[in-house]
């Protein structure tokens, strides 16, 4: 075993990463805004070139014969990355978590290089997927380049993928502190300090870089001039109850969109690839509005003039385009497009809300700001970071107590309904896929992994010694409890928020990560 891998390195470097962990946030930010920014500038143009052809199209229908044929050869060069780096496909946040708990080793070079060239392919081809799915990915991988670069062990280099994660997401949304929550809430599942000065460094550091080349400007520009009346926060609990049942489709229906795909794999990838190319393509000349990530949609909105029948017909055409698009395979996230489909849901009942009570027509923009964040949290399943997000995007928390209520009674509703994050059933797909195939092979490397007792959980005061269904080969090799850092014994009982430091073999994360997470949960939350 290498020096810089051994146990006793390991063991003693935490002691000594304070100023380390802030350096390694710079680099790693830098890095990660670098590749994000480059990301974002060519989809930019990419669907710049898109919406002047379609311009060309409808002023020379015949011009379409043309588009058609440039649209087989995209479909062609992103299947050809596709089977060059499998692990381009999607957002690339599952692959970023599967990373994250040891069930999956991502090449990065390989990763950036064909998620930059696919993603512009496909936005070029009309394709409704996001930029900021891959922008995680992105980032996270220039974290692991960063990592392996430097030599660093197995568990710094993870929480250096946790930190370019952060990075990418803020460069993506001009939004550090909602890079920095994704990181903790969605991928990394943990709070502990180490991952958050990291985290929190590089999301800051990619956000000033981003701002620099993109500006300062939100994403969303909705003004919020009245604030929603306290005699009809009723209305927040069935409109939070309505976007937690509409999230809880929306993921069904994203996943059966991978299961069609899935049936007709007896086609060559392009060929499956074409199917919604050429929808966009009739999108192109009938509904432009609808294709690439939906700034197009954005932008009709934010005028707040359209009819409903409207924008249900963009809606609709919206979501159907984006579950096969997505369903196809292609690189390309559902992050924003899910935000779009968010806030058209919040206009259309925003509308019907304002006239049946009379409310003034600036209300609007309360309700599809509320619909966002409560959309996300029903189908992400993390709704501090939803609450966070809109908050930056939007540029105010006047709103703060609505966003709580909405995204809150929408978690517990899509939770009621049994449907699963998103995110964790594409990880569980990309899992699964890979039984029978070649597993992984890491070298002899131990990793340090940290835990939380919950609350409720099996583990609150246990003596270590009588902890059940321990994995094997995997040893607590210090607890924090509080600012005192305890050396464990057999007769050690654990406490509620004692964060456990774990040594685990490599290969074997994956496995101890699952088991260990189960013991730390709060037992009540598993029929939440």
């Amino acid at each position: 075993m290498s020096k810089k891998d051994s146990t006793l390195r390991l063991l003693t470097d935490p002691k000594n990463l304070q100023v380390s962990l802030v350096i390694d946030g710079v680099i790693v930010g830098t890095a990660a805004a670098l590749v994000s920014v480059v990301y974002r500038f060519l989809l930019g143009k990419a669907e710049t070139f898109l919406f002047w052809a379609g311009d060309m199209i409808r002023q020379k229908p015949i011009m379409a014969v043309g588009w058609l044929a440039l649209l087989f050869v995209i479909a062609f060069l992103c299947s050809r990355l596709l089977k060059w780096e499998p692990m381009i496909s999607g957002s690339g946040i599952p692959q970023v978590s599967g990373e994250l708990k040891g069930y999956l080793d991502v090449k990065p070079g390989r990763t950036i290089i064909g998620k930059l060239l696919g993603g512009t392919l496909c936005i070029i081809g009309g394709m409704s997927l996001g930029r900021e799915g891959p922008s995680v990915q992105l980032g996270a991988m220039a974290g692991k380049l960063v990592s392996r670069i430097q030599g660093k062990n197995q568990t710094k280099e993870k929480n250096l993928i946790t930190c370019g994660a952060a990075a990418g997401l803020a460069a993506a949304f001009n939004a550090p502190l909602s890079g920095l929550m994704f990181a903790l809430e969605e991928l990394h599942k943990n709070f502990n300090s180490y991952i958050l000065i990291c985290a929190m460094v590089g999301a800051v550091t990619a956000d000033f870089i981003s701002k620099g080349f993109f500006g300062v400007s939100t994403i969303f520009d909705y003004e919020l001039q009245t604030h929603f009346p306290l005699r009809y926060y009723w209305i927040l609990l069935l409109f939070g109850a309505v976007l937690g049942m509409l999230g809880a489709v929306y993921n069904r229906l994203m996943l059966l969109g991978q299961d069609f795909f899935k049936k007709i794999s007896f086609l060559p990838q392009e060929i499956r690839l074409m199917i919604p190319f050429v929808m966009g393509l009739f999108l192109l000349y009938f509904l432009p509005d609808t294709l690439a990530g939906g700034h197009a949609m954005v932008a009709l909105l934010e005028k707040g003039k359209d009819a409903v029948p409207l924008l249900l017909l963009l809606l609709i055409v919206k979501f159907i385009f984006s579950v096969f698009c997505f369903g196809s395979g292609a690189p390309g996230g559902i992050f924003f497009p899910l935000l779009v489909l968010g806030s058209y849901v919040g206009a259309i009942l925003g509308k019907g809300v304002i006239f049946a009570f009379d409310l003034p027509e600036t209300m609007i923009y309360n309700f599809i700001i509320l619909a966002m964040a409560g959309f996300f949290s029903a189908i992400v399943r993390a709704p501090i970071t939803g609450i966070v997000l809109i908050a930056e995007m939007t540029g105010t928390l006047e709103h703060l107590i609505s966003l709580l209520i909405v995204s809150i009674v929408a978690y517990v509703v899509a939770n009621l309904m049994n449907s699963s994050p998103i995110y964790d059933s594409l990880l569980e797909r990309i899992v699964s896929g890979r039984k029978g195939q070649e597993q992984i092979e890491y070298p002899e490397n131990k990793v340090l992994a940290n835990f939380i007792v919950q609350c409720g959980s099996v583990l609150e005061r246990k003596r270590i010694s009588e902890i059940p269904d321990w994995p094997y080969r995997c040893l607590i090799v210090s607890i924090k409890r509080g600012e005192k850092e305890l050396i464990p014994r057999g007769g050690t009982k654990l406490h509620a928020s004692d964060m456990l430091t774990v040594l685990v073999d490599a290969g074997d994360l994956a496995k101890a990560n699952e088991i260990i997470s189960n013991l730390c949960r709060n037992r009540g939350s598993d029929g939440f």
